[in-house]
């Protein structure tokens, strides 16, 4: 938690340093539920997808993950509009297509991240956000 106090004014002025900080903190959120991680900011024309893991059931989890200062202007959740789903169903179909899985359990999973002010970050996990 000191880490965070120290770095919080660093975070709050680079965006995309707010960004991978997010993702790391989405990702050890995740481990603590049992997830195991295949990849993360796994890229290809269609899109890139943030984290990809495997629940605790075995099911391949495509995870997009939204963090922001404060939702003082609007909710994190609403920075997953149409076309980024279609971006991300886009990179998950090539993805499970180069690693040749098939009859294998997927879903789409958000993770918002709210840094705040003060105190601890807000984590929000919404398993099977939407469907492929």
């Amino acid at each position: 938690m000191i880490g965070l106090l120290l770095n919080r004014g660093k975070l709050l002025a680079d965006r995309e340093k707010l960004g991978r900080w997010g993702e790391k903190r989405c990702e050890g959120f995740l481990k603590k539920k049992g997830f195991k991680k295949l990849t993360r900011n796994f890229s290809c024309r269609g899109g890139e997808i943030d984290l990809i893991m495997v629940d605790s059931e075995g099911a391949i989890v495509f995870v997009e993950v939204k963090t922001r200062a404060d939702e003082t202007f609007e909710a994190t959740e609403s920075a997953i509009t149409p076309s980024k789903k279609a971006r991300l169903k886009k990179a998950a179909r090539y993805f499970l297509a180069t690693h040749n899985i098939k009859n294998r359990p997927f879903r789409f999973d958000v993770v918002t991240i709210v840094l705040g002010q003060k105190g601890r970050p807000q984590i929000r996990h919404y398993e099977n956000a939407f469907v492929p």
